[in-house]
């Protein structure tokens, strides 16, 4: 927005943001002072044509009687210089006051009416339930918004044409009764008229001209045919969740209103109706009638999702690195909220900071698109596709990876091949699927509650260790011996969760004994990984609440009978810090190895505390994040 402003935009009536509010209100306070101005004016030109009329009248009345034969020739002087000063000084300002400053005091509340409508609308809107609404009440709601938007677009137009042309007017307003006085008097002092120079005559002609043609007309006239071109829209302008127009991904700066979710006590919450925008990598938000916006939240690296909130539609969750501020907003309509999450997923990647971030975006948008497709199993890239032999997970590993650069941070296509798919429920990988088919045999029960051999296994356990967990998602990744694969999984999976509007998660328990990890659903599936094929595990760095671990199999689709590795990675989000799990399997690896010894079994035990079983005590029972076995609810994760 410029710094000054000659005139209000009537393009920008219909969107009422605060920017327009606020030039609004320098027009506003310039028609206050003016009305004042003309009010105290008025007085004083009133005051000397009363003086004109009364007081200078009955003196030369008085004065002609003594002059006899000049008593005709100066009552008639007078009368014409009173008539004069009541047409061309008095009238003309009491016409400006009572047409132009009266019409914009009289458009300036029925704007304020409009508005407070249209509000009022807005918040009925607002409340429409998502899952049991009303059809003929959400019709009768959306009509209600439109007329009223409808009726707040005409109102601002008609006042912002009055505003526009006040400041034309105002101009000729306020020169005419001074050019009045000053004509009058000249044609009052016919006989020191050799002491006005051709000069000032001519200028006082050319003023005259100007207020005879004035040039706002021609601007009056343009701007009445602005606002009927604007007005001549569909009524889908006007309608809420009616955008015709496609969903822009690659949008790197937003603005509008959105309401925001704010506390008001223990328990009650009250929703307002902000304008909020993007500026660099901050989150502005900017109260109507403020003069500029404040910061509320730093964009970068934060993290975006769909949530559900007290029944409201288009609700989404912004949340700080850190993970401790978070706010949920709601959006007006589903474009306008799609659009919302996706310009602050790609402010969070710092897109901006690039030389040119709409290529960049646009770029990015498309390879997301590709890599975030959600399904329920692997897939496996087709036999056309670009670059094959990236795409085969662990593929960077193999012959050819002596010519990667060492020493350097790896890049993302380095961790994960680019288009990789992601499942985000939780399955056995492909490895023991096969390797239970070669052994020919039937799968045994994890848990060991029929199987006796299961059972004695269990038995046999140094290590058992429960968790709470929240399953996010898995995927194949490219190698396994570097926790940044881990990274770079976490922000495939939440980025691939916020485009896809997935934000329910199922509980599970994820027990880790010394030989293997096991994760046990609601629905009492479970699966289970052995230990030694958890190649890398690691905590988030930021958010503490996310860990992931890397497990190794083979692929056999080659025909090679022992298989090539291949690699997945698991991403979960815990009830207590990721820092905990990880812990307790490294613990259980340096079980496993010290098993191999049992002098160094012996001594681990030693320096460990143990339970009366005999099992190595870790930490304390999580009697709050206990989860309940009938529960089947799914929560909502806060990743």
């Amino acid at each position: 927005m410029p710094a000054v402003h000659h005139k209000l935009l009537l393009e920008e009536a219909l969107q009422d943001s605060p920017q327009t509010r606020s030039l609004l209100s320098v027009f506003e306070e310039d028609a206050g002072m003016l009305t004042t101005y003309t009010n105290q004016l008025l007085q004083s030109l009133q005051r000397v044509f009363g003086a004109q009329q009364s007081e200078m009248g009955l003196a030369t009345e008085q004065l002609s009687k003594q002059l006899l034969e000049y008593e005709k020739k100066l009552n008639s002087l007078h009368s014409e210089l009173a008539n004069q000063m009541a047409d061309s000084m008095v009238f003309p300002l009491i016409q400006f006051r009572e047409k132009d400053l009266t019409e914009i005091s009289t458009l300036k509340e029925i704007f304020g009416i409009a508005t407070d409508e249209h509000e009022a609308a807005m918040v009925k809107y607002s409340r429409l339930p998502k899952k049991k609404e009303n059809e003929k009440l959400k019709s009768d709601l959306v009509k209600e918004v439109a007329y009223t938007r409808r009726k707040q677009h005409q109102a601002s137009l008609q006042y912002y044409c009055a505003l526009n042309a006040l400041q034309y007017r105002k101009r000729v307003a306020m020169l005419e009764p001074m050019l009045g006085y000053t004509q009058a008097q000249i044609s009052f002092f016919k006989k020191g008229i050799e002491l006005v120079s051709k000069k000032m005559d001519n200028f006082l002609s050319s003023v005259s001209n100007m207020t005879q043609r004035p040039s706002w007309t021609q601007e009056a006239e343009t701007m009445r045919g602005s606002q009927r071109e604007l007005l001549s829209v569909e009524d889908t302008v006007y309608m809420p969740d009616k955008d015709t127009e496609p969903v822009n991904r690659t949008l790197i700066q937003k603005a509008g209103y959105l309401n925001i979710r704010n506390k008001t006590g223990l328990v009650t919450t009250a929703w307002d109706r902000l304008y909020f925008f993007t500026q660099g990598g901050n989150l502005m938000c900017q109260p109507r009638g403020a003069v500029a916006g404040g910061m509320v939240l730093d964009l970068d690296n934060s993290s975006v999702m769909a949530v559900e909130c007290e029944d409201r539609r288009y609700c989404f969750q912004i949340t700080s690195p850190s993970g401790k501020t978070s706010m949920i907003l709601q959006a007006e309509s589903k474009r306008e909220y799609e659009e919302w999450i996706c310009t602050v997923n790609n402010i969070s990647r710092q897109i901006y900071l690039t030389d040119n971030p709409e290529a960049v975006a646009i770029r990015l948008n498309q390879t997301a698109i590709q890599a975030v497709t959600p399904i329920t199993s692997f897939e496996k890239r087709p036999e056309g596709s670009p670059n094959p032999d990236r795409a085969k997970p662990g593929g960077v590993h193999g012959a050819g990876s002596g010519s990667q650069k060492t020493g350097a941070a790896p890049e993302a296509e380095d961790l994960i091949a680019p288009g990789t798919p992601i499942q985000f429920d939780i399955m056995l990988p492909a490895s023991e699927f096969q390797d239970q088919n070669r052994a020919g045999g039937r799968r045994t029960n994890p848990f060991g509650e029929t199987d006796d051999d299961c059972s004695a296994e269990s038995d046999d356990s140094l290590l058992q260790q429960v968790f709470a967990v929240r399953f996010l998602g898995s995927m194949a990744v490219r190698c396994g011996n570097n926790q940044e694969v881990i990274y770079e999984a976490m922000r495939q999976v939440l980025a691939a969760r916020a485009i896809h509007n997935i934000f329910r998660t199922t509980e599970s328990h994820l027990m880790v004994t010394s030989t293997l990890i096991r994760m046990r659903l609601m629905t009492s599936r479970v699966t289970q990984f052995q230990l030694g094929d958890v190649c890398q595990f690691a905590a988030h760095q930021e958010n503490g609440r996310l860990m992931g671990f890397v497990v190794e199999g083979r692929d056999w689709s080659d025909g090679d009978e022992e298989g090539e590795p291949s690699f997945s990675a698991f991403v979960f989000e815990s009830n207590t810090e990721g820092e905990k799990i990880c812990y307790t399997i490294s613990l259980a690896k340096d079980i496993t190895e010290a098993k191999k010894d049992p002098e160094a079994l012996a001594q681990l035990m030693k320096n460990m505390p143990l339970t009366n079983d005999g099992k190595f005590l870790l930490l304390e029972p999580e009697t709050g994040d206990t989860i309940n076995p009938d529960g089947q609810e799914d929560l909502e994760s806060e990743a």
